[in-house]
């Protein structure tokens, strides 16, 4: 199989570092030309499920603009432009809820939409967190702090209360490995 090839590109919305929108020319591997293909640019970024020595894993309560009602999420936030995925989660981790971990698995990047673009998502599991500061969150939503068990966890992913694609991967994710490795923490 052959992949796209883009032809040309143009900005037709630039609304600084969180969007931008650009109109491309693509060839198709049959030759056939789409004059009109639009691209949608936002920043990467990073989702971590973390869980302590206890056995708690750690996510918050809160509200998103784009999800109805409470949902829980893992912590997560963009990667800085010319930063390691890895840094960024220990960032994210270490700034949103004030805990650190020496221990951490690499769960995938995945793309979030698979012909507009968008972003790319940086998935970890950060095993044995400990608290290290106080958490000194900059996100607009109002959030709480949650430790539950994995059987609690368990239960919120199927239930549906990460309303968040990348955020239920992410969790998903992070028990699969769990149970592969025999890191099972019910």
């Amino acid at each position: 199989m052959k992949p796209w090839k883009t032809l040309s590109r143009e900005t037709i919305l630039d609304c600084g570092r969180f969007l931008s929108v650009e109109r491309h020319s693509v060839e198709l591997p049959d030759g056939r030309v789409l004059n009109d293909w639009t691209w949608v640019i936002v920043p990467d970024y990073v989702n971590v499920l973390a869980v302590t020595p206890q056995q708690e894993f750690l996510c918050f309560r809160q509200t998103k603009y784009a999800a109805e009602g409470l949902t829980l999420a893992p912590v997560g936030g963009m990667i800085d432009a010319g930063e390691d995925p890895l840094t960024a989660a220990q960032r994210e981790l270490r700034e949103e809820m004030g805990y650190e971990a020496p221990h951490w698995v690499f769960l995938g990047q995945y793309a979030n939409e698979a012909n507009r673009g968008v972003a790319t998502g940086y998935f970890y599991l950060a095993l044995d967190c400990v608290p290290a500061e106080k958490a000194q969150s900059d996100d607009l939503e109002e959030q709480e702090l949650l430790m539950l068990t994995q059987a609690e966890l368990r239960a919120a992913l199927l239930a549906g209360e990460f309303k968040i694609a990348s955020w239920a991967a992410n969790v998903a994710l992070a028990l699969v490995y769990l149970n592969e490795h025999n890191l099972d923490r019910s």
